[in-house]
């Protein structure tokens, strides 16, 4: 690609003079853009040399351990996961959550993100040893920070929830689905489309442990919530 070329010519400019920090910017968001694009055509190949090109802005920019740099690593991370990478994805996302716990402490509420797209990668390599801890401190710091009943919470509950049935262990996925259901039906409504997911989950959940008549109840309660939305 051409483009790609002429703005790897002009990084090298910028890494070798002094370039005003808004220069800097400017073109780190014109590549954000392009790769954000490039992504929802699905070029998931050109969009990761594009985000690449990005993360090299942002380090020779605004130094290793910038909120830029963290943004970058993510969205290349992203692209890898997306194409199944998952080996070059990993110590992307782990670049994240070390810049971000060092920028904003270990116990921010923002350092839950980072960790559950690490649990999430782990969860999808079918890697639930690794992923479980990360999802269980995510939703522990957002606990802590946040409290019990926030929005945020019910997120990482059910990604917990999910872990533990993917791995048939349905009595301890049970009371977290409960819990994310409660939440996003006060927080959303009780006929939010996010809310018939869980439904549907929880009816899938009854079924495996033998639960029919809940089964069906959850299941005809997720076909009413959908039918509104039709």
């Amino acid at each position: 690609m051409r483009l790609l070329a002429s703005i790897a010519l002009w990084i090298g400019l910028a890494a070798s003079l002094a370039v005003p920090a808004y220069a800097a910017e400017t073109l780190w968001d014109e590549l954000n853009a392009m790769t954000a694009s490039l992504y929802q055509q699905g070029r998931y190949l050109e969009a990761a040399k594009v985000a690449k090109e990005a993360l090299k802005v942002a380090e020779n920019s605004f130094g290793p351990n910038h909120a830029n740099v963290a943004t970058s690593l993510y969205r290349l991370a992203v692209l890898y996961k997306a194409q199944r990478n998952y080996a070059a994805a990993e110590p992307l996302y782990q670049r994240v959550l070390t810049i971000m716990e060092k920028s904003l402490g270990p116990s921010h509420s923002d350092v839950a993100v980072p960790l559950n797209n690490l649990g999430g990668l782990y969860q999808a390599q079918g890697k639930f040893a690794e992923a479980k801890p990360l999802y269980e401190r995510a939703l522990a710091i957002t606990e802590n920070a946040l409290g019990p009943t926030h929005p945020h919470v019910a997120v990482f509950l059910h990604n917990l929830a999910l872990l533990h049935q993917a791995q048939g262990e349905y009595t301890a996925a049970e009371p977290l689905y409960q819990r994310a259901l409660a939440l996003w039906e006060e927080t959303l409504g009780p006929t939010h489309l996010r809310v018939a997911t869980v439904v549907e989950q929880m009816a899938g959940l009854y079924k495996k442990m033998g639960r029919r008549n809940e089964a069906e109840r959850f299941e005809k309660r997720a076909k009413q919530i959908r039918a509104r939305h039709q």
